[in-house]
């Protein structure tokens, strides 16, 4: 009986003294999301032909290595207030002599904000401002004043 009484109580200690496991399931630091639209109808998506992407000295993104996309999502640097990425489309052939390319220069007022104890903090992007340096894009609207807190839309349109 003194044994059933011990284990009983040494079990509710044990199981007391447990702590809720924490899992985060709140989204993190939203990335931004560009969706191309046609110049001549800018009402309609249009794909992007062979589109490569990379961040300014760094390798081609995984997932952005010469696709056809209408959108892409793109992380900005949590450590500065400027991400600049290198986009190269081929819309021709495929061959290096057809490759144009275009600069986007992103910049940005960082808001951290709490999310939980088990998330810890994320980064939202206010004032977001672009400029273009390029070959194939014709413009990117809004072109300031920007917010990214979550990645439900598209942030910005890119004519091209």
């Amino acid at each position: 009986m003194k044994k059933t009484i011990v284990a009983l109580l040494l079990f509710t200690l044990v199981a007391s003294s447990c702590e809720k496991d924490d899992i985060c399931l709140e989204p993190t630091t939203p990335k931004l999301i560009l969706r191309f639209y046609d110049n001549n109808n800018p009402t309609d998506t249009k794909t992007v032909q062979r589109l490569s992407v990379w961040a300014a000295n760094k390798d081609t993104l995984t997932g952005y290595k010469s696709i056809s996309t209408d959108s892409i999502a793109l992380p900005l640097d949590i450590n500065a207030t400027q991400t600049i990425y290198h986009l190269k489309r081929n819309t021709v052939s495929g061959n290096k002599i057809n490759n144009e390319y275009a600069t986007i220069t992103i910049n940005y007022a960082k808001e951290e904000v709490f999310v939980s104890r088990s998330c810890g903090f994320k980064i939202l992007f206010n004032s977001v401002n672009f400029s273009i340096n390029n070959d194939w894009i014709q413009t990117v609207t809004p072109a300031n004043d920007v917010s990214i807190n979550d990645e439900t839309k598209a942030h910005a349109q890119v004519f091209h």
